[in-house]
């Protein structure tokens, strides 16, 4: 294995910094926006069931929207799907922020849905723009690593970030606050030349309604990553149940940002070096390291071996994901890369909505929950086993180090 970061630091190559950095406050309104809308409820009167049903609104709506999106940034570019979808966000936010939600539900639901659905796809543009901005592979390799890797970083700052806004200025404040930084990320980004200038690449051929999900190999890989978005919903979860469990709040938070901070930890690793094998190897590899990581947790027996063994999975959930994106960027057909992104994404969003929903159900049976991440893992492990065939890369030969996937057309430009 050789170092990957070539001649210098991957944050210091033109618009790398500004594009992550732009991207991942644009970002936050996704996880600050569920949490607003619960504690604006609660502040008007409103019940938890009404709070907990709007969150799982914005949740859903915000992964069929992404999808959809993605494919109109295929078709138009990004400035312009873009912007659009940010300014409706963001009014349908503050829009929010002005309805009492526990006497006016339907209206605030509609707003919920629409502020959902028209969530900007920064996360998947900011994935179709890595070739243009970072045309070697190495280093195209390195940024998605580090990408992925600290999206840990908005998980852990998104709902304390809200609660302390709440707390200090009321959840009004906070509901505007979360607005206007998604409109401010969304700002930086598409302000940004390589964003400004980007073009989908043409289709080679017709994908039909499908888009490409016409790909059977992509079907099984989104179907595959939802049972790491299951995991890491039920991680949550599994995390209060455990701090009800022994009295401590503070578990509750301490085992999130622990697989966080390992997945920080392992984006840099990862990105660091060239890793061998073939794109399917390497996907399978780092899914079945992902799914043993796991497995330790089901006998832990005090909370500061839950709080460390949990950052093991975590320093391995960015080698998947990465992979995961390797894969899609090969597989997709041509000018379908960003819907394609979009559709993993919302893959993973609705597979974590599910392992949420579960564990929350099986709540009072802490062992049984606690099972319930490493099921996650290991659907992922073998639907990939399962669906192996139809995920190899045209072409592509076990390799130590160079190119290891195909550089979509819009990147020679």
């Amino acid at each position: 294995m050789t170092s990957t970061t070539g001649s210098g630091p991957l944050l210091a190559q033109r618009h790398v910094a500004r594009l992550l950095l732009g991207t991942l406050i644009g970002r936050l309104p996704g996880g600050m926006a569920p949490v607003a809308i619960l504690l604006l409820v609660a502040d008007q009167g409103g019940s938890l069931k009404t709070g907990g049903m709007l969150c799982a609104l914005y949740g859903l709506a915000s992964a069929v929207g992404q999808p959809v999106l993605g494919r109109m940034v295929d078709r138009r570019g990004q400035t312009l799907v873009t912007a659009t979808a940010v300014l409706l966000a963001t009014v349908c936010l503050l829009a929010l922020s002005a309805v009492d939600v526990a006497t006016h539900v339907g209206p605030a639901a509609g707003l919920v849905a629409l502020a959902g659905l028209s969530t900007p796809p920064l996360e998947a543009g900011l994935r179709a723009l890595w070739p243009v901005v970072l045309p070697d592979e190495a280093r195209h390799r390195a940024a998605l690593a580090l990408d992925t890797g600290t999206q840990g970083l908005i998980y852990v700052t998104r709902p304390p970030l809200v609660a302390v806004l709440s707390t200090t200025t009321g959840p009004r404040t906070a509901m505007e606050v979360t607005a206007a930084l998604g409109l401010i990320g969304a700002i930086v980004v598409l302000s940004a030349a390589p964003s400004r200038h980007w073009r989908p690449a043409p289709a080679a051929q017709p994908t039909g309604a499908l888009g490409p999900l016409a790909h059977p190999g992509l079907r099984w890989l989104f179907v595959a990553v939802s049972g790491v978005g299951f995991a890491l919903g039920a991680m949550n979860v599994c995390a209060v149940a455990l701090a009800d469990d022994r009295g401590m709040d503070l578990l509750s938070g301490l085992i999130p940002a622990a697989l966080s901070t390992g997945s920080v930890v392992g984006g840099f690793l990862y990105g660091w070096r060239t890793w061998p094998g073939t794109p399917t190897g390497q996907l399978l590899s780092a899914a079945l390291l992902f799914a043993v990581g796991w497995l330790p947790l089901m006998a832990v027996d005090g909370p500061i071996s839950a709080i460390t063994l949990t950052a093991v999975p975590g320093l391995l959930l960015t080698s998947v994901i990465t992979s995961a994106f390797l894969t899609v960027d090969a597989l997709a057909p041509a000018g379908t890369t960003t819907e394609a992104y979009a559709w993993l994404i919302a893959a993973v969003g609705t597979g974590q909505a599910a392992g949420t929903a579960l564990s929350g159900a099986l709540a009072e049976r802490p062992p049984t929950s606690a099972a319930l991440p490493a099921a996650g893992a290991v659907l992922t492990f073998t639907v990939l086993l399962a669906a192996r065939r139809h995920l190899a890369v045209p072409g592509a030969t076990a390799r130590r180090r160079g190119r290891h996937r195909r550089t979509p057309a819009h990147a020679a430009r």
